[in-house]
């Protein structure tokens, strides 16, 4: 699962074409639960937990992404 939502990831930030985008992979337990995330896989933008305990389509994580791109503006 955490294999196919990385992939997911990369491939709607690539869709995406900005360079300015990071994607942060924490495997720590420590950290992975000081974040509040109770469940994986989990995605969090900015440190927001977006989703958590599934793996989210390609078009969702991309819908998400530039959501919150947009609300920076």
């Amino acid at each position: 699962m955490l294999k196919l939502l990385e992939k997911r990831v990369k491939e709607a930030v690539e869709e995406i074409k900005r360079e300015d985008i990071e994607i942060v992979k924490i495997e720590d337990i420590g950290e992975i639960t000081a974040r509040g995330v109770m469940a994986t896989p989990a995605i969090a933008i900015d440190g927001e937990i977006k989703i958590m305990g599934r793996v989210a389509g390609k078009d969702e994580i991309k819908e998400m992404i530039e959501k919150d791109l947009k609300n920076k503006l």
